[in-house]
């Protein structure tokens, strides 16, 4: 199935928020996450490849942020994938749309998506190690 393309895992959560430094520090203070530019970045293995090192990110973006768009949810949901592009090609064949052009970066490929109820899944295929920080900012 891995040459199919699949999801293996929630790669990350980001949430809307009014206040992205009170939140941030909030859940660095009374929770202890790490911050790295990016959000926070939970060292992972998958259970199919344990000698691959991946993350999993929880992140705030402000408030009024597009990124979460067409959605009008305060949240997205990131899906760690293997082989997003015959992914994406099954889902395309299902009548599936894409809301957004793919993306490459160091870091890893993506593709987003909408569920049936509204929420926007951002897929994403890791590439390299885990970055230090977000070259483009949260």
């Amino acid at each position: 199935m891995s040459n199919e393309g699949k999801v293996t895992g929630i790669g990350g959560v980001f949430v809307k928020s009014k206040d992205t430094d009170a939140l941030v520090k909030w859940y660095r203070e009374i929770l202890g996450f790490p911050f790295d530019g990016y959000g926070s970045s939970f060292l992972m293995r998958e259970h199919e490849n344990p000698e691959e090192e991946g993350y999993n990110v929880w992140g705030p973006f402000k408030a009024d942020t597009e990124y979460f768009e067409p959605s009008k949810k305060d949240f997205m949901i990131n899906l760690r994938v293997q082989n997003l592009d015959a992914l994406m090609e099954r889902l395309l064949a299902a009548g599936i749309k894409e809301v957004k052009p793919r993306e490459s970066h160091d870091y890893g490929k993506f593709a987003w998506i909408v569920d049936p109820d509204g929420t926007k899944l951002e897929l994403w295929e890791q590439v390299g190690p885990v970055p230090e920080t977000n070259p483009e900012g949260v």
